[in-house]
């Protein structure tokens, strides 16, 4: 049978018009004569349902999303063979795949990237959970509906992480400018290679562009193999230090490194999204229905008046005045608070300045225990946000029980700084300010390998320590927190301002 426009399938499907093509099969919007109804029909080219191996992949597709129900997943309703030649029926979205969305906008809104990266993320997350890895993430393969929601489609290459793969050792499966660098290599790929390739669309809907390019494939490949991604803040400066580490994480070439699961990249980007909010003070696009779904958690990095206006969009939605209210909040509420980087937290001194910091010079520092104390929030203290906080792990017996723990400010290359400022929400802490010069950071327990330049006993919430560094250069300045607060188990750290002397 060749199939076209106009054939009708199993006397039921009636094939409308072809709406893609691909190296499998042709995608047709097709009318349902049974139910009366739009669908999607997958068919699957003639020559190639000859071959076994991809007869097997594409009849795998259907069996594997069909066990699936998300509300961002493209939903199997049925499948079947006409004259030898297999389909697949899906529900049928009228709007555009993410690509087409990003050619024609470029750059998306921030917080609306971090919108469709929560629901992709989610639907993936529903697919793991099932042990279905997509092995094929990529905006082309995200339909974004007329109300504005991401689908994810197209798990074509997915297979299940108990079953044998039915791929030649070594072959790469998919597309290599969004390819995690484990599944470059032909190496076994599982959850966290979805978790990369959602990073690299992340990064793309952030930039408007793929981090690499290559003459081919294989050199593409390779960059994600050996190359760090560019410097998203480099090229879209308004990204938050917050974005800029979640994303860095999620495209981690170590697995160690890179988020364990689709669910721990989600509360990131969930509080990421929450954290644009309030430095832009406007919400946009599906980022307005996905505020809504926050968890508590992330919801209280929110100003307390857009909390307050999403509640009242949820209770007076009818009633049409809440989208007034809340745009009136987020704008008195920018107003007030301000989306600077590195403001000061009072007035300095007529003779001293902030040093200028980039927004991902701050890291946790924890030598004397596993060597990480809540690495993605250290950049929460470089992001002008007094409502987004660093802190420590929960002591439940009340003690470091080891020697310290830290926060550090790099400020590259060197700065002589005579003053440093630092905000906590949880005062009564003790803790000293160590330097070291430029060079290799060192990792060993204060004051080894560093100079102590300043104490902090009882802190307040806005602690101001003159530093002794008699006007010498350092690149590294720490935070160094040896004892909690009284009868806290933790402490927090939610801005550092370093200052110097004014030019």
């Amino acid at each position: 049978m060749t199939s076209s426009v106009g054939t009708l399938l199993n006397e039921r499907y009636r094939l409308d018009a072809e709406v893609g093509t691909g190296g499998m099969s042709t995608v047709y919007r097709a009318f349902d004569t049974l139910l009366e109804r739009q669908v999607a029909i997958k068919l699957m080219h003639r020559d190639i349902a000859r071959h076994g191996d991809q007869l097997e992949r594409f009849r795998r597709e259907a069996r594997a999303v069909a066990q699936l129900n998300h509300p961002h997943i493209v939903q199997v309703i049925d499948a079947g063979e006409d004259d030898n030649t297999p389909y697949i029926v899906l529900e049928f979205i009228d709007g555009e795949t993410l690509k087409e969305r990003i050619r024609r906008m470029g750059r998306l809104p921030i917080s609306e990237a971090v919108a469709y990266a929560i629901e992709i993320g989610r639907a993936l997350q529903a697919a793991h959970e099932r042990h279905i890895v997509h092995r094929d993430v990529k905006p082309q393969n995200v339909l974004v509906d007329e109300e504005g929601s991401a689908k994810v489609t197209d798990f074509g290459i997915a297979r299940t992480l108990d079953q044998e793969g039915l791929t030649a050792d070594g072959r790469v499966l998919g597309t290599t400018d969004y390819v995690s660098p484990e599944q470059a290599l032909g190496q076994p790929v599982k959850g966290q290679s979805d978790v990369y390739s959602l990073g690299v669309v992340l990064f793309e809907m952030l930039t408007g562009d793929v981090p690499f390019k290559g003459e081919n494939q294989v050199a593409v490949a390779m960059k994600h193999v050996r190359e760090e991604l560019p410097d998203v803040q480099l090229r879209r400066p308004e990204v938050s230090a917050a974005l800029a580490a979640v994303l860095d994480r999620a495209t981690e070439k170590d697995l160690e490194e890179r988020y364990p699961d689709a669910g721990a990249f989600i509360a990131d980007l969930e509080d990421a999204l929450a954290i644009e909010t309030a430095r832009s003070g406007q919400v946009t696009g599906e980022a307005t229905a996905i505020i809504r779904t926050l968890p508590k958690r992330a919801q209280r990095r929110l100003p307390w008046r857009t909390r307050t206006g999403i509640g009242l969009l949820l209770a007076i939605a009818i009633g049409g005045l809440a989208l007034v209210m809340i745009l009136v909040v987020f704008a008195a509420d920018n107003a007030e608070r301000g989306t600077g980087t590195q403001r000061s937290l009072t007035p300095p001194p007529p003779n001293l300045e902030a040093v200028s910091l980039g927004q991902r010079a701050a890291s946790d520092y924890d030598p004397a225990g596993d060597e990480r104390e809540h690495p993605e929030e250290a950049s929460f203290v470089l992001d002008g946000n007094k409502a987004t906080t660093w802190s420590t792990e929960t002591y439940a017996a009340g003690d470091l029980q080891k020697d310290g723990v830290g926060v550090l400010v790099d400020a590259k290359p060197d700065v002589s700084a005579a003053q440093i400022q630092i905000a906590t929400t949880t005062p009564g802490w003790d803790g000293e300010i160590y330097v070291a010069p430029n060079g290799d950071l060192p990792r060993t327990v204060p004051p080894s390998g560093w100079e102590r330049v300043g104490t902090v006993e009882n802190a307040s919430r806005t602690e101001t320590v003159d530093l002794d560094t008699a006007g010498n250069r350092f690149r590294y300045y720490l935070v160094w927190i040896t004892a909690l607060p009284p009868g806290e188990q933790k402490a927090e750290i939610s801005e550092i301002v370093l200052r110097k002397k004014s030019s």
